[in-house]
């Protein structure tokens, strides 16, 4: 990725830190003693290490694999921990996240837009996975600021809009991954053959499908869990 300049990774990582960020606050308003929050602070940093030890040795840049080992060894695992969470610590972690937090926290999805923008200008992903191919998922960030503010004036959050926000967030990030995931060197790709999805093989850019998106999409399904069945909104 010597092509890539510096700010483009530093900009991505401060981003990434953004998103994590969120992820403790919200640990920290469940209660930093709670088992799930507990488990959430100890496996956090060490996945983060974990991919940036694996990325930096070239782990993911084995083009050959069925299926990517960025999908079997970055995004299959975030995926459990989320599943994981669904099922056992609804009450106990999902209901006490504050629908504010959740919703504000799609604001980094503007940056990671950005970013990946330049990385198709730098030949790193394609134009499809930009907001000037196919991908429009800035959109999910820039409006979560004003959702955040419509839909929390008042006493009682405004549910429908937080859930039409939700599924429109939750259609565009689907979108991006499918792109994202079938423009990888590898052999499932079927679009991009010209400058297919690069950045996702290296450091730091493998963060970006093995936590930042993982963040995202607990954010979108946490969300409904509050407002469609626990009603804890």
């Amino acid at each position: 990725m010597e092509l890539v300049p510096p700010y483009v990774s530093t900009v991505f990582i401060l981003t990434t830190f953004a998103a994590v960020a969120f992820l403790l606050q919200a640990a920290k308003h469940v209660g930093l003693g709670k088992l799930p929050s507990q488990i959430l602070i100890f496996l956090l940093p060490l996945w983060i290490f974990f991919q940036a030890v694996i990325s930096i040795g070239g782990f993911y840049q084995d083009t050959n694999s069925m299926p990517p080992r960025i999908v079997l060894f970055g995004v299959l695992p975030a995926l459990l921990t989320i599943v994981t969470y669904l099922i056992f610590f609804r009450e106990r972690f999902i209901d006490k996240i504050p629908l504010r937090l959740l919703t504000m926290l799609h604001v980094v999805r503007v940056p990671v837009e950005i970013v990946l923008l330049w990385l198709f200008q730098n030949g790193q992903v394609p134009q499809l996975m930009t907001f000037e191919g196919r991908n429009f998922d800035i959109l999910s960030g820039i409006l979560a600021p004003i959702v955040y503010l419509i839909a929390f004036r008042g006493e009682k959050p405004k549910r429908g809009l937080l859930i039409a926000y939700n599924i429109l967030g939750l259609i565009l990030l689907a979108n991006i991954v499918s792109i994202a995931a079938l423009s990888i060197p590898s052999p499932i790709q079927q679009l991009a053959f010209e400058q297919p999805n690069r950045a996702v093989t290296f450091f730091p850019y493998s963060w970006l499908p093995a936590i930042v998106v993982p963040i995202v999409l607990f954010s979108h399904l946490a969300a409904f869990w509050k407002l469609l069945i626990s009603k804890t909104a």
